[in-house]
């Protein structure tokens, strides 16, 4: 993101916290007493070149996977809940007479992820799932609407979760959102967050913040999980 872009969103930003403050908003929802970590979309074809739906690679190599893995071993060792997120379709010819794209084929390239294709849609290696993690398979934006995640959640005990992924300006968006809607507390991860518009994490983490989850860093969530660990050993 360009100098002269990122002065335009921090004097707007230092506006709107004003106003926020004066009215109430820029509360904390605050870690719970069981996080689940909630990836959403970080698979090949959001991280890696030469689809439709990549996104900022070198924030990509640089921030999010090596946040990402930090965060998986923290979750690992402390034996909490992992949900990889993922997005495919079985019907992608756009004149089929149905299709599980239902119409967001008319605003996106949906039709570029196959189910058939499992490359496309497969975990990012670097940060692959291992035995005991769960990879759910979404349809629209958010990880929540017609899928199990909030009844895995509860079942689990699940009342916190850390969301990373991309993007930020629709599925980790939707997800935080759906997430606070459906009773749980949500993190966003603040550098473990990416999408492919210069400027819109940062628009979308500062409204996050205000409206619907705590935007923290991967440093703090680290010492929170590892806080958590401890007090079950």
């Amino acid at each position: 993101m360009s100098q002269d872009l990122m002065a335009m969103l921090t004097q707007a930003f230092d506006e709107s916290t004003k106003l926020y403050q004066e009215r109430g908003f820029q509360r904390r929802v605050g870690f719970g007493k069981k996080p689940a970590l909630v990836s959403v979309d970080l698979a090949n074809a959001w991280t890696r070149p030469g689809n439709p739906f990549t996104c900022d690679q070198e924030k990509m190599d640089n921030e999010i996977i090596p946040g990402m893995q930090r965060l998986l071993k923290a979750f690992r060792a402390a034996n909490l809940p992992v949900i990889h997120v993922t997005t495919a379709y079985e019907i992608t010819d756009r004149n089929a007479p149905f299709t599980d794209m239902g119409l967001w084929h008319n605003k996106i390239p949906v039709d570029v992820v196959d189910l058939a294709d499992k490359e496309l849609w497969a975990i990012d290696s670097r940060i692959a799932p291992v035995e005991g993690e769960y990879t759910l398979l979404k349809k629209r934006a958010s990880s929540f609407h017609g899928t199990e995640l909030a009844g895995i959640l509860r079942a689990n005990g699940v009342d916190t979760i850390l969301v990373t992924g991309v993007t930020a300006c629709a599925c980790v968006r939707q997800t935080i959102c759906d997430g606070i809607a459906d009773g749980f507390r949500p993190i966003a991860v603040k550098e473990c967050i990416g999408d492919r518009v210069p400027g819109a994490v940062a628009w979308n983490l500062f409204d996050i913040d205000a409206k619907f989850g705590d935007v923290e860093s991967v440093d703090r969530c680290v010492d929170y999980i590892e806080t958590i660990g401890q007090s079950q050993a």
